[in-house]
């Protein structure tokens, strides 16, 4: 793989908050920029939208784009500590808009999402609820920042007591309980429930079962990588069995870049929006600088 020209890249191509990530990894940015950059997509009810999440481009706050915000400020450490902005955020959760209270769950997607250009997947159905995707990150961080704590560990508890009895899980919803486990575990508090299982070692195992372990598969097919969990976050969760495989992807990665120094998108759109071109671009940039945290940090 080439760094430089992945940097170079993400430099020329990125939206100024990808810019800002990066200069706060390679070159010493701030994360106060970071956060400059990141409140540009924030609506006066304190949640996120405005096509924070590129493939969705709602204006409303909805659920998975405050998740999506929250999972940029992790990375950069700024939820180690209370702040006004954690506050403004925890304010637009406990309002609960797009969340069902009968089953204690934020929407995966929502009914405002069709007005919008957007990936076939943020189409509302049934009850917009997809598992525990985003409700497991966004009570753990309304443990951290909130004063209903008791209300929200419930449901974190009912969150993994469910990961526990499922045989099968997309990536993104089980780095969900990743970013759940570690925001509790920095703030002092343990994911043990009723049956005393331990979280750790089963996000360790999900793990193991989400990976592709087929390396033959990398670079040629849509398959879970370890850099899709471990772009400079969530290391804890390597395990004896990942090791290989991260090596294996690392090996890979200089055929999977292009001409132009970054990394394409493995998706589509699955509709007729003209605007998938456009996320496309904002995308690349990002998906670069997951690619190369996860080449730096897994040497």
């Amino acid at each position: 793989m080439d760094t430089l020209k992945a940097s170079n890249f993400i430099k020329n191509n990125a939206r100024p908050l990808e810019k800002a990530l990066y200069s706060y990894f390679y070159e010493n940015g701030t994360r106060g920029k970071v956060i400059h950059e990141l409140l540009k997509y924030m609506n006066d009810d304190c949640g996120f939208g405005n096509a924070l999440e590129t493939d969705n481009w709602n204006r409303n706050s909805t659920p998975i784009t405050v998740n999506d915000a929250v999972m940029t400020l992790f990375k950069t450490g700024a939820l180690d500590e209370k702040s006004r902005l954690t506050d403004r955020i925890a304010h637009y959760l406990s309002s609960h808009d797009c969340f069902d209270e009968e089953k204690r769950r934020w929407l995966f997607a929502v009914e405002s999402n069709k007005d919008f250009p957007h990936a076939v997947w943020w189409e509302k159905k049934g009850d917009g609820i997809r598992g525990f995707n985003p409700t497991v990150s966004l009570a753990a961080f309304m443990c951290c920042f909130s004063e209903e704590r008791s209300y929200y560990m419930q449901i974190v508890l009912e969150a993994f007591q469910s990961l526990s009895e499922q045989e099968e899980m997309i990536a993104d919803d089980l780095k969900c309980y990743l970013l759940a486990y570690e925001l509790m575990e920095r703030h002092g508090m343990a994911v043990i429930g009723d049956s005393g299982f331990d979280a750790k070692k089963l996000l360790c195992q999900k793990l193991g079962q989400v990976i592709c372990g087929d390396i033959s598969k990398y670079g040629v097919e849509y398959v879970p990588v370890p850099s899709d969990f471990f772009c400079g976050i969530f290391g804890q969760f390597i395990t004896d069995d990942i090791r290989p495989l991260i090596k294996a992807e690392r090996e890979v990665l200089g055929s999977l870049q292009l001409d132009d120094g970054g990394f394409d998108i493995s998706w589509q759109w699955y509709n007729d929006y003209e605007e998938f071109g456009q996320a496309r671009e904002w995308w690349r940039p990002r998906v670069t600088l997951d690619k190369l945290l996860f080449y730096r940090y897994n040497a």
